[in-house]
Order: structure tokens, then sequence, then C-alpha cells
């Protein structure tokens, strides 16, 4: 008889089960937050020169949406596992719980496509950057606001008390699931004392994001709500190695849109996406095109009359876009994910041809970029969390030393994955260093992308002086933040005396 021991942290795990109600009711504020702050100043007046975040409600709402929610969000994936999905997300609960008093259909088989992350992700930063979703309050409306009604309406007709569009439509959802891929906190299952079914036997959990929970050994599709915590005593929340879910269990991917999200989407549209505005690259682009229209005589595309919901059009606040403007934001940032992804997608393929591992290995060693991928969301995102607090006068001098360290940690882990990814298939030294090679070339471009975007193109030295001592002190703080975390884990997943837990139904 096998059995998962019973833990501080496994306890905890239980409590989310045991107080769902109050889980709902922060569901509930934040669901309210949610609404107030995307609702109320999308009809407001664009805020004048001298605002600030703190006595202006439209500004308030755009640090708390792109400055702290969505990077922070992303963070909380490699942390805490998807807790913000089954705990704190207003969009899955409010499809939660559209399905409850909806028709309760089966989803049909065009809505499984697995491929739907990955566009939607694609497609919704791109039209962000279209009408700067980022700077003004009527595009956060339309996209998040969107987003929001095509999730209750996706409950109104399929699923009972599930969240269809979180499992198959939502935006996110695929970044989510590869960055949850690093969690440290999981809920393990024990497969074998599943099927034992012991005493005391608890009614069904219902498992909202529609996961099969006797064979789930990840935290990719897990919503961490805690709702099967204890369940069958085969359910708990413990820790794992970060490098767990990738190396010993990628080899076990078969959705290819996931990595086509990670190569395509994280590490080439995104890059695109929070590059554009400061590329020289991009200003040569526009330049180039707008030059050649008026030599030819071609003026209608460099008129100023687009629609502020096709492109960014905001003229009392000399921030309007041409034609020329939206196509070649268009084109440079679907360029970044065409090209980059192209090249990714190339040099990991030859890696797997070195290896003559297949498709399996492909796919095994593409995860193993997540790491990068993720800091560089973080990176891009909190780009506009910087550029917020600036504006309000904080210097934050230290934001380029840690930018860079958190670029070297994320190589670094990335790199490590790679290499316990290579050592766990039958390859020799040439093979092994082969695709060693190919992956450091893929980490390279994506570094360098981001050294033009926060030091190159700025013309700002990478490394002095008085950033290697900071990137020293960095390192120890790291380390010791590491061992603390480690000793914590260790006793929080200590055994208790007492193998059973009560647990109580929500």
């Amino acid at each position: 008889m096998s059995h998962l021991p019973v833990t501080p942290l496994s306890k905890f795990g239980d409590l989310l089960r045991r107080y769902g109600g109050v889980i709902r009711a922060i569901q509930w504020f934040i669901i309210l937050f949610y609404l107030f702050l995307l609702l109320i100043p999308a009809f407001m007046s664009l805020p004048p020169d001298k605002a600030r975040v703190l006595n202006n409600l439209t500004l308030f709402a755009q640090f708390v949406f792109w400055g702290i929610w969505w990077p922070f969000v992303l963070l909380s994936m490699v942390l805490f596992s998807r807790a913000w999905c089954g705990i704190f997300c207003p969009e899955g609960a409010l499809a939660e719980l559209a399905s409850k008093y909806g028709k309760n259909k089966g989803a049909p088989n065009w809505l499984k496509w697995n491929g739907w992350p990955a566009i939607a992700f694609i497609l919704t930063t791109l039209y962000g950057q279209m009408i700067s979703v980022y700077d003004y309050a009527k595009p956060a409306l339309l996209i998040l606001g969107g987003s929001t009604l095509a999730a209750v309406g996706i409950g109104l007709f399929y699923g009972r008390n599930k969240r269809v569009w979180c499992k198959y439509l939502c935006p996110v959802s695929g970044v989510f699931s590869l960055l949850a891929r690093l969690a440290p906190l999981h809920f393990k299952v024990d497969e074998e004392r599943w099927k034992e079914n012991p005493e005391p036997h608890l009614p069904v959990p219902n498992c909202a994001p529609l996961v099969d929970i006797r064979r789930m050994h990840g935290a990719s599709s897990c919503h961490t709500c805690g709702r099967c915590s204890g369940q069958r005593d085969a359910v708990r929340l413990a820790t794992r190695s970060v490098n767990e879910e990738i190396v010993d269990y990628g080899q076990e991917e078969h959705n290819p849109w996931l990595i086509h999200l990670l190569l395509f989407g994280i590490l080439g549209v995104a890059i695109g996406a929070f590059t554009w505005t400061v590329s020289p690259w991009f200003i040569a682009y526009k330049q180039a095109i707008a030059e050649w229209l008026v030599v030819h005589g071609v003026y209608w595309p460099l008129n100023q009359d687009t629609p502020w919901w096709l492109f960014t059009h905001y003229p009392e606040n000399n921030d309007a876009f041409n034609w020329v403007d939206g196509f070649c934001v268009v084109t440079y940032i679907l360029g970044h994910g065409v090209v980059l992804g192209s090249v990714f997608s190339l040099v990991m393929f030859i890696a797997s041809k070195i290896t003559q591992q297949g498709k399996v290995f492909y796919t095994h060693f593409c995860l193993a970029l997540i790491p990068l991928g993720a800091a560089g969301l973080f990176l891009g995102l909190t780009a506009t969390t910087v550029k917020l607090i600036r504006q309000n006068g904080f210097a934050i001098l230290w934001v380029q030393d840690v930018r860079l360290m958190l670029l070297l940690c994320s190589t670094i882990w990335s790199l490590i994955l790679a290499y316990r990814v290579v050592k766990k298939y039958p390859l020799n030294l040439i093979q092994q260093l082969g695709s060693m090679l190919c992956f450091t070339f893929v980490c390279a471009i994506v570094f360098y992308n981001w050294y033009l975007m926060f030091w190159g193109w700025g013309h700002l030295s990478l490394f002095k002086l008085s950033t290697l001592v900071n990137l020293v002190v960095y390192a120890a703080t790291l380390v010791i933040f590491i061992i603390i975390v480690k000793l914590l884990f260790k006793r929080l997943n200590k055994p208790l005396k007492s193998k059973t837990i009560k647990v109580t139904q929500l």
C-alpha cells in the first residue's frame, strides 16, 4: 500500500479545499476591482500632463494592469504554479460561474484544437501593440473586456461548472502552461494509491479545468485550486525540483503547438512587440517606406485618419498612427516572430538530427528554453513598470543590473536544463556537444535581442565595475535566498506523525 505523507504543506492544500467559500469571496472581490479599473477609466478623458498614478484613476489603472498585474502574474506561475488561475483569476471565475447556469453542451472538436492558445496569444499580442494597449484605457477595455466576455459566452454554452475557456481558448493559457512547469510547488498524485481508493471516500471533486487528476504528474494543466487535495489519500500539495517536469516528463509532451508558441510566440513575436518602440531598425524601415510613397506620389497612407480600435489614434495626446505606422508595426512584429521562430526551429531541428532521436528529443530539448522565455516576458512587461515608475519621479538606478542578472540566471538555467535533457538520451560525446552548441546558439540570439533593447540601442555599457560588484552581491543574495527557501520547503515537507487528515467537502 503506497501513500503520500501528510506534511504542513499538504495541510495547507487541504485548507484550500475546506475553505473554498473563502476563495470564492476573494474571487468576487478581485472581479469587482478588475471591472472597476477596466470600465471607469475607459469613459474618462485622457490624463493631463501633470497627472500621476496616485491622483489619476486612469494612470492608476494603467499601472495596476500593466505595471503590477500582468508581470507578476507571470512571475507567480514560476513560483506558485497556476495558483493565480485557480484562486484569483477573475476571468476564470466568471467563466465557471457562467457555465453553472449555461446550456451544458459538450465542447465541439473545433474548440478543442490545440493551436488556439498559441494563435490567440500571438494575435492578442499583435493587436495590443496596434492600438497601444499599455498606454490607453479604451484599448485595455477592448482587449481585456473582450476576452472576459468571450470567456463568459463560452461558459454559457459549454460545460457545467467547468472552465472550458481556460482549457482551450484563453490567450495566455499556453504561456501559463509552459511557465508552470518550472514551479517548485504542485499537487502530487500517487496513482497506485488512487486506484486503491481507501477510506474515507470523499465526494468526487469538481476539476474545473478538466484535468485527469489520477494521471496528473505535473503543474502545466492544474490550476492549483486545492479542490482535489486529499482525494483518495492520493493527492497532496508538495514541493519538487524546479527541473523535474521538464527533465523527467518533457518527452511525454505531444502538443507541437506548445513548442510553436514557445519558439514563434514567446521568443519571436513577444520580442518584436517589446522592442519595436526603441528599435532603430523599425525607424529606418518606416522611413524607407514613407520615402518610397512620397517619391511615387502616394500620400493617403500617410494620413492619420485610422480609427482608434484599428491603430493608435489619440491626436490630442500627439500620438496617432498613420497607415504606414500601422503597417510597419504589424509587419515588424510578425517578421520578428517568423524570422526568429524559423531560425530557432531550424537550429533545434539540426540538434535533433545530430542526436538522431527524432521529434521526441526535439520537443523535449525545446522545453529547456522555457526559463529564458519566461525571463524575456517578465523583462518586457516590467519595462512598462519601470517607465511608469520613472514618470512618477523615481529613478530606480539599479534596474539595469537586475535585468542583466535575470538574463544571465535564466540563460544558465536553460543551459542546465538542456544538458540534463541531453544526458537522458543514449548519446555519444560528439552528439552531446553538437546539440549543446545548437542550444547555446539559440540562447545567444535571444540574449542579444534583449541586449539591444536594454543596452545596445541606448548606447549603454553592459559591463562596468559597479555592475560586476552588483552582480556579485545579487548572486550572493540569490544563493542565500535559495538556501533559505530549501530549508523552509524541507520543513514544510516533513511528514507529520498522523498519516491521515480529515478533509471536508466544499
